[in-house]
């Protein structure tokens, strides 16, 4: 019996060690305070944010409220424009590009180019006689989203931890003493905010402020935030614009903020009534319990996908170091930190109710942010969800998904304004009040497909969840951005097909000339998407037979993708790809991702072609890029190129020039823009999980240096939850969870044994795997086609029923 109960303690010891070894894995942690923005950590709850910067004697809490912008409702269509149109496509078809490009540079913009994210400022803590500490620790752990500083000062040891509470819509801050009597500190603000006022009101200190005007656009946001301090013991006592804590053990810190935002069209709510609000609801419950219930709530979503790669001796050092050292390649570990810190960012900065996250997510320390922190749908925006179904955190993808509805109705005025047509456009950014005419200068902002480019998420959403009562809901925003394009677009006079006219292949022209052209090749595989899956939504809810005729009817009239003279996939209509060019946009490598129109099983070719292409634009690029480039190279199959480029993306910033990652780990283009990070975690999905292909494709490029691992949790089309265990860099063994039931078609780079598995044979039937039906691409004259090389596949067939898990393995 003695025995029995010493192996049932030696048990529990081991379980507890490993735990906690799992939860080390999980943190960012340093041995100084943050002196720069980017090495503080960030915390959020969606609608707040905050960077804390842990300094023992003046502690920063810089502070962000997601509907805190600049200017208000607005429109920026010109009228002019529409009147204008015919003209700009003649020149255009005339291959008089920069004429027209003037044209619409005057007749198509507007002064407003979009509205910028901002700052509410920060609450600062001063702890005099605290400058000179010992055994100071900070750290974030990402496994719980609790930020903890600890020092020493005057022999006493102190203790700081931060949630911002996905429970309670505050921020929460503890601050501790191990000697009874010794925390004393003051609270103010510091704020670049317009019209920044402060005042201490019931025992609470205010701050008050404005968004600015901007580009003629008057400021209508009024934030007001709220600190209230609670002891244990000592005194709080009001000054006139500050709070001081004298002789307490423990004071608990509660940050409440809000603003007269309703929704884009509406500011009339009263920040004060619903900042009190929260803080009144937060102030019921005592710390602990508000700590348990944020953490169980983050950790619902946090826990559903866990990814081991082995922590080795270089695992424990300083999470900048770790960067700085990761070229070393003897810490793949820090690959799995990276991937949990993008869900940990999503997580953060967007749950159902909210804004979606932007180009900052939710922190920013600015009045203008870089690109003034808006929504960039040429890529960027897109890019922050591109994780969202994968990594198993469907909800994150609600705040899109309700802009996406609020921009198909802004959009329509901008499709007539402009246009002349009806249904929607948004051109390549919008902010939080839903503008959708071009902005920048036309050489970017001539770009009519970032509403039909943010309907693959609503397309992608269904195919993950099976959802029809969702696909009816959005189904007007697709249905209007396909109306859209069925009215927009036109015939080329030389080439005949129906294209896209004026736009541009986001950011880059051919070799001396204007980025302005008609049909690019992203924009008519961005136009097949919106056709296709509007078709498909249709036929899975009933809808009208002649409308699909009419849809089948344009696809039909769509230029073909092209492999040009270099054996690359041409960008533009021309061949005049310029295989010297490095380019940050690989705008034509939509179609591979995060599309799925270039299949290397169906047009292998084309496949090849677009390898071909990627490897002319390079592996450096800035931190966005270089996150797309990893999803590329992962749909390539190919994983140590993948991987190639996952060591480009964590080289620290400061240590030189190609530095992509600050030390905070958040993405540097440099400067900070978050989509890098969620680019990141989807690339290292895709590396292990594919199903865009009419199969769920089991670790499809796995990188000869991760030879050891499991992944759980992961998201494919059809409801299946995978989860997989690896070994020799080969799958191992797969646990597989039918959701929804139906047809589970496995690819596999090994044969694989299990119940219910039988020989693949024909499509996929399920509904939800649907492929892309794209014409046969054209091919150069001057050139013999290039065939890839690809591993041999085995593909199964599961019939699965709702609830049951299927084990495969080898």
């Amino acid at each position: 019996m003695e025995m029995k109960r010493i192996k049932i303690i030696v048990l529990s010891v081991l379980m507890v060690s490993a735990l906690s070894a799992k939860a080390e894995e999980l943190k960012l942690w340093y041995k100084a305070p943050a002196k720069e923005w980017t090495e503080a950590l960030p915390l959020g709850n969606s609608r707040l944010g905050v960077m804390v910067y842990g300094n023992p004697a003046n502690e920063e809490l810089q502070l962000n409220e997601e509907t805190v912008w600049g200017g208000g409702p607005h429109r920026n269509d010109n009228p002019a424009g529409l009147s204008h149109l015919a003209e700009v496509r003649q020149l255009i078809f005339a291959d008089k590009t920069r004429e027209a490009e003037d044209m619409l540079n005057k007749y198509f913009k507007t002064p407003q180019n979009g509205m910028p994210y901002q700052t509410i400022g920060s609450l600062k803590l001063h702890f005099a006689g605290h400058e000179n500490f010992t055994n100071y620790y900070r750290d974030l752990n990402i496994g719980n989203a609790v930020a903890t500083t600890r020092y020493t000062a005057n022999e006493v040891n102190y203790t700081r931890e931060l949630f911002a509470s996905l429970t309670d819509n505050v921020i929460i801050m503890r601050i501790t003493a191990d000697k009874k009597g010794a925390l004393n500190f003051t609270a103010d603000y510091s704020s670049p905010i317009v019209g920044f006022a402060v005042k201490v009101r019931d025992g609470k200190l205010i701050l008050n402020g404005n968004g600015s005007d901007h580009e003629g656009i008057k400021g209508v946001i009024r934030v007001e935030n709220q600190t209230y301090i609670k002891t244990t013991d000592g005194k709080v006592e009001a000054g006139t614009n500050n709070l001081k804590v004298s002789g307490a053990t423990t004071a608990t810190i509660y940050i409440s903020a809000a603003t007269n935002f309703v929704d884009y069209l509406t500011v009339t709510a009263d920040p004060e009534k619903k900042a009190s609000a929260y803080l009144k609801e937060a102030l019921k419950k005592s710390y602990d319990k508000a700590m348990s219930d944020h953490v169980a709530a983050y950790q619902k979503q946090f826990n559903r996908v866990a990814l081991n790669l082995a922590p080795t001796e270089a695992s424990k050092a300083e999470t900048p170091e770790r960067v700085r050292n990761f070229f070393k390649g003897n810490d793949q570990n820090l690959v799995a930190l990276m991937f949990q810190f993008g869900r940990y960012l999503l997580i953060s900065s967007s749950q159902p109710g909210g804004q979606p996250a932007n180009l900052q997510g939710i922190w920013n320390n600015q009045l203008m942010a870089p690109w003034d922190g808006k929504y960039t749908v040429n890529i960027n925006t897109e890019m922050n969800y591109w994780p969202a179904e994968v990594t198993n955190l469907s909800e994150t993808h609600q705040p899109l998904f309700q802009m996406i509805k609020e921009l198909s109705e802004s959009g329509k005025g901008t499709a007539r304004a402009l246009y002349g047509c009806n249904g929607w456009v948004l051109h390549h950014n919008t902010d939080m009040w839903r503008s959708t005419g071009p902005v920048d200068a036309a050489s970017w902002g001539q770009w009519p497909n970032g509403g039909a480019w943010l309907c693959n998420d609503l397309w992608e959403h269904y195919q993950y969840t099976g959802d029809k009562e969702f696909l009816k809901e959005v189904y007007p925003a697709m249905k209007g951005s396909a109306d859209f394009f069925l009215d927009f677009l036109v015939e080329h006079p030389t080439y005949h097909w129906m294209v896209t006219v004026p736009s541009n292949s986001p950011e880059h022209g051919p070799l001396g000339k204007s980025t302005i052209v008609a049909g690019c090749t992203m924009d008519n595989q961005i136009v097949f998407d919106i056709l296709s899956n509007t078709l498909h939504a249709t036929q899975a809810l009933g809808g009208d037979a002649a409308y699909q005729t009419k849809l089948k009817n344009m696809i039909d009239k769509l230029a073909p993708m092209q492999i040009g003279k270099y054996n690359q996939l041409q960008e533009w209509l021309e061949d005049v790809d310029n295989p010297k060019e490095d380019h940050r946009h690989v705008s034509h490598l939509y179609g591979l991702f995060p599309s799925n129109q270039i299949s290397p099983y169906s047009n292998p070719e084309l496949f090849q072609a677009a390898k071909t292409s990627l490897i002319h634009r390079g592996d450096q690029a800035t931190g966005w890029s270089i996150g797309w480039k990893i999803n590329l190279w992962a749909r390539l199959l190919d994983g140590n190129h993948a991987y190639k480029i996952i060591q480009n993306m964590l080289k620290l910033v400061g240590d030189s020039r190609d530095g992509r990652t600050y030390p905070n780990l958040f993405d540097a283009h440099p400067p900070f823009q978050i989509d890098g990070n969620f680019g990141f975690t989807s690339g290292i999905a895709q590396m292990l999980l594919q199903s865009q292909d009419g199969a769920v494709q089991l670790l499809p490029a796995l990188p000869e240096v991760w030879s050891e691992g499991s992944i759980s949790g992961l998201m494919a089309r059809g409801g299946f939850e995978v989860s997989m265990e690896w070994d020799g860099a080969q799958l191992k063994e797969a646990k597989i969870l039918s959701k929804l039931g139906g047809n589970l078609r496995i690819r596999s780079y090994v044969p694989l044994k299990g119940e219910g598995l039988t020989p693949a044979k024909g499509d996929n039937p399920n509904p939800l795997f649907e492929t892309a039906a794209i014409k046969k691409p054209l091919v150069s004259d001057k050139i013999n086609p290039q065939q890839p090389l690809l591993y041999k596949v085995y593909e199964y067939d599961i019939q699965t029923t709702p609830g049951k898990t299927y084990r495969l393995n080898r």
